[in-house]
This record gives C-alpha cells, structure tokens and sequence, in this order.
C-alpha cells in the first residue's frame, strides 16, 4: 500500500469532515460548519470552498488510478 503524502492526509481529512457534516445536516438539520464559524461567514465558506476541492482531488485521484 502507498503511503499517502502530506497533502492527501489533508485533503483525506476534509473530505472526511465534510462527510460527517452532511450526514448531520441530512439526519438532524444541523450543520456544524455553521455552528463553528457563525462569527464568521467568509471564513465558513472559505472552508467549504477547500472541502468541495478536497472532493474534487480524491474522485480525480480514484478516476485516474490505473488497475
């Protein structure tokens, strides 16, 4: 098994958070990225904006993986 690198642990990592979070909004309508950044709605979408790349790079990633 290759190792990953610093950047796909990253991008592993908000993938993952962005999973939980949309679990949790469709199960009980609660959105966590809300609750932390409330104070700050550049810095929620900033974060979203990294999730949905992260996304981006792991289905490129699983599309491009030779078998």
């Amino acid at each position: 098994m290759k190792k990953l690198t610093e950047f796909e642990r990253a991008t592993a990592v908000f993938v993952l958070i962005g999973a939980i979070n949309w679990g949790l909004v469709g199960a009980f309508g609660f959105n966590i990225l809300l609750v932390m950044f409330n104070t700050s709605p550049v810095l929620e979408r900033v974060v979203e904006g990294v999730i949905g790349l992260s996304g981006l790079f792991w289905l490129y990633k699983l599309l491009m993986t030779k078998k």
